[in-house]
């Protein structure tokens, strides 16, 4: 069964119960979008309400509102349902504002940048 197979299907039993679930959707950059699933066509294309994006940034998330959210059905990796009576994320994990999470993003983003410029300046030693 095809993923846009297992969306229509998941739909249709959500349209027969009268309830729609919240959504975990994984786009293919990356972003982890939480929202309730209003509406698709037959290319994937989905629309979230109440949506917003999930930052983690090792033990620091931030969900940053988005509101009513139309996603292009060619960038979805994955879409599964969230159980809400269960914990969302583990314990050990903070909330933070915005600020902080963008924070972290462009710390972490410096030290990544900062190791592969260490090893291309350590390029030169590889004597394979």
């Amino acid at each position: 069964m095809s993923f846009l197979q297992q969306l229509i299907v998941y739909i249709m039993y959500a349209c027969l119960l009268g309830r729609f679930e919240k959504l975990l959707v994984l786009l293919r950059d990356g972003r982890k979008l939480l929202g309730i699933l209003r509406s698709f066509d037959q290319f994937a294309n989905a629309v979230l309400e109440g949506a917003c994006e999930r930052v983690i940034v090792g033990d620091l998330y931030c969900d940053i509102s988005l509101g009513l959210y139309v996603i292009r059905g060619e960038n979805v990796v994955l879409i599964g349902e969230l159980d809400l009576e269960k914990e969302e994320l583990p314990p050990h994990m903070t909330r933070v504002s915005d600020a902080e999470i963008k924070r972290a993003q462009k710390v972490e983003r410096d030290a990544t940048d900062l190791k592969g410029s260490m090893r291309k300046r350590m390029e030169f030693l590889d004597m394979d």
